[in-house]
């Protein structure tokens, strides 16, 4: 994997497309962060690549959001406090938005 800044990036496009049709995976950064990868990718293999990267994004976040609600002790929570919050939040919404009109 390569790290190269958005400036590198528009003054030696030609290296950087080079690299990724190489197979090497290319992360731009921006104020010395990760801001965007490039991989290659074939137009068959498209759509699934998208797919497991959104899988395994949507994997990451469940994951935080499982510890979250552990360490504020929802895991706990029974099935009729769960309804409850729900039926509160909706009653809230339901309010909110009556108001509005």
């Amino acid at each position: 994997m390569d790290f190269v800044t958005v400036r590198e990036l528009r003054a030696e496009s030609a290296k950087v497309w080079a690299k990724i049709e190489a197979g090497e995976e290319v992360v731009i950064t921006r104020n010395g962060k990760p801001f965007a990868l490039l991989l290659h990718t074939k137009p068959e293999e498209l759509e699934s690549t998208l797919r497991a990267l959104r899988w395994n994004r949507f994997e990451r976040l469940l994951a935080e959001q499982q510890k979250r609600a552990a360490e504020l002790g929802l895991d706990k929570m029974t099935m009729e406090e769960i309804d409850a919050e729900i039926a509160a939040a909706r009653k809230e919404r339901r309010e909110r938005n009556a108001v509005d009109r």
